[in-house]
């Protein structure tokens, strides 16, 4: 069976979006792990345009699963995606995305910029998720014989913790990550982020994200970056969040607001 796929992405964190709103298609766990290796198509993050809710027609649902086939709750940069597919289809300038948990308002801001109001953060140790009850804003990791301080959790649709540090490339994330990323203090394991601060307006990151590994940039990972540097001073509520590609504007009055590029829409085909 072949389908009909679209490839795009944001700032390098690249996606494969399926609309089976029409057509409801599903694809395996082990088909996902497949086709997101980097010698097949190649993927951070598969995308499901899902059918309509006939109750809130204005609302688009998505699924979205990681390359590691795990079905996940939010995609920053894979929201901003799929906004620019429906842009494009219904000759609008706003959409209204839902993921499981939340949702997400799309304008656009110019051809290939794209808004995207992500909500509010949640600090609650129990709603990160943290195994324990802890000081979620000062979080200390011994991680193969390296000490990490200070570590800030918090939930932005899915869970991350940002560690503030004088070079954010500095450390090896390919090994450091995964260990972060599923230690015990995070049952729903977790997002990684390295952050660096350039000035009051621009940090600098690294991202090793749950499930995908490391990734060129993360949109989730952008908002929470931005969330901690303003609740420790480091920032006011507009920050620039720089990855290899470019960067991502967040900004923060309580409720999250991200702006940046996504790429040109590539139809592809997808054999299952």
């Amino acid at each position: 069976m072949e389908i009909k796929a679209f490839k795009m992405d944001g700032l390098g964190n690249d996606f494969v979006i399926i609309d089976r709103r029409k057509n409801p298609v599903s694809v395996s766990k082990e088909k996902i792990i497949e086709l997101g290796k980097r010698d097949n198509i190649g993927f951070d993050q598969m995308i499901f345009i899902d059918e309509l809710d006939h109750k809130n027609p204005n609302y688009n649902p998505i699924t979205i699963f990681n390359s590691d086939g795990d079905e996940v709750t939010a995609c920053g940069n894979g929201s901003r995606c799929v906004a620019k597919i429906l842009f494009d289809e219904n000759k609008k300038d706003d959409a209204v995305i839902v993921t499981s948990n939340r949702i997400l308002e799309a304008q656009k801001v110019s051809e290939n910029s794209i808004r995207l109001a992500m909500g509010e953060p949640i600090f609650d140790w129990n709603k990160i998720p943290l195994s324990k009850n802890i000081d979620h804003k000062k979080i200390s990791l011994k991680i193969d014989s390296i000490e990490l301080k200070e570590g800030f959790a918090l939930n932005v649709g899915n869970p991350h913790i940002v560690f503030f540090v004088e070079d954010c490339f500095k450390y090896d994330l390919k090994k450091i990550g995964p260990l972060v990323e599923c230690h015990k203090l995070f049952p729903e394991k977790i997002n990684v982020t390295f952050a660096q601060k350039k000035d009051s307006s621009n940090i600098l990151v690294n991202v090793w994200e749950r499930g995908a590994g490391l990734t060129k940039a993360c949109g989730t990972a952008a908002c929470a970056t931005a969330v901690v540097a303003f609740e420790k001073g480091y920032t006011g509520n507009n920050t620039n969040i720089h990855f290899k590609e470019g960067f991502l504007n967040i900004e923060y009055n309580g409720l999250i607001s991200m702006t940046g590029p996504v790429s040109n829409i590539k139809e592809i085909k997808i054999k299952l």
